[in-house]
């Protein structure tokens, strides 16, 4: 039996045909200085579940459980997989490229049981081509009004840790997003919005390895997803701002997929609702010729995306 400031914690960690990496994620969440009970579902999208994985030698209360997604295909489909597998009243997230540091959960499990929220998450390093960044939120950036305005990507999934109690209620990972592009945002949104909100850790307890996204250049999906998220959340048509923030990037994703008068036109749209948002403008000139790849490569170094 584990101490009641210790819960058992469940790790969902969904992967797809990144066999090293996951290892050494898996590896990152069983050396966790934590002393209460820790159990990594590890879930196989569209890929064959590796049995070994549950095999490697390790101490009993860090167990591995392999599965597969039974649910919709992609990374919703996969979190919700491993959330309904699980029991433990704290569960976690971890991408398949990331990394806890070993203090990560004993760290924050601590803050969320002391502070009484119901949601946490926690600051990060952004490891890009070998350039670290340290990025860590304030609770500021992780209220509803300013996640509507700013991605807040230090806000990572891989820092969260949530009350299953308050997971019901806030609700599964949505598996209607387009490609499952922004679930975790969507997901971040609706977290804040609830009751318990989201408490900050204001530390880097993740190493994040930036760089190898499936959606990074996914443009037709990401346009999409957005649509759907706009549709979804009616706080971005109540800001001006929030809303230029989400058009600004759809315009940059058109413009990137070579659809020079739709992005433009959007471009316009854009800097009606605000002139101060520079993804428009950004955009712009991608539309007329510079390049994309050399405007995320360059987000990228600075651990941002666009």
């Amino acid at each position: 039996m584990s101490a009641p400031e210790t819960p058992p914690v469940d790790v969902v960690i969904a992967t797809h045909r990144r066999p090293q990496m996951v290892r050494e994620a898996i590896d990152a969440v069983r050396r966790q200085t934590y002393a209460g009970p820790v159990r990594v579902l590890v879930v196989h999208d569209r890929c064959e579940p590796d049995a070994s994985l549950a095999s490697v030698d390790g101490p009993p209360d860090r167990c591995v459980e392999v599965l597969a997604n039974t649910r919709t295909p992609g990374l919703a489909g996969s979190r919700n997989t491993g959330i309904a597998a699980g029991s433990a009243p704290l569960v976690a997230f971890c991408d398949d490229d990331d990394l806890w540091h070993p203090d990560k959960l004993e760290r924050q499990v601590d803050v969320l049981l002391r502070r009484g929220w119901t949601t946490s998450v926690t600051g990060i390093v952004v490891d890009h081509q070998g350039r670290s960044t340290v990025r860590v939120p304030t609770w500021e950036d992780v209220s509803v009004e300013h996640l509507l305005r700013h991605r807040v990507m230090a806000a990572h999934p891989s820092t969260v840790l949530v009350r299953r109690d308050a997971l019901e209620r806030i609700g599964p990972v949505d598996e209607d997003i387009p490609g499952s592009f922004g679930e975790d945002y969507d997901w971040i949104l609706r977290a804040a919005a609830d009751e318990g909100g989201v408490e900050v850790l204001s530390q880097p307890l993740v190493t994040v390895r930036w760089g190898g996204s499936q959606f990074a250049r996914d443009w037709d999906t990401i346009v999409a997803a957005l649509d759907y998220l706009l549709a979804k959340h009616p706080g971005f048509h109540e800001d001006p701002r929030a809303l230029a923030r989400v058009r600004g990037q759809q315009a940059f994703a058109l413009a990137a997929l070579g659809e020079r008068r739709a992005a433009l036109r959007l471009v316009g749209d854009t800097l009606r609702s605000s002139r101060r948002e520079r993804r428009a403008y950004v955009a712009g000139a991608v539309a007329l010729g510079l390049p994309a790849g050399r405007v995320l490569d360059a987000a990228n170094r600075l651990g941002r995306g666009i």
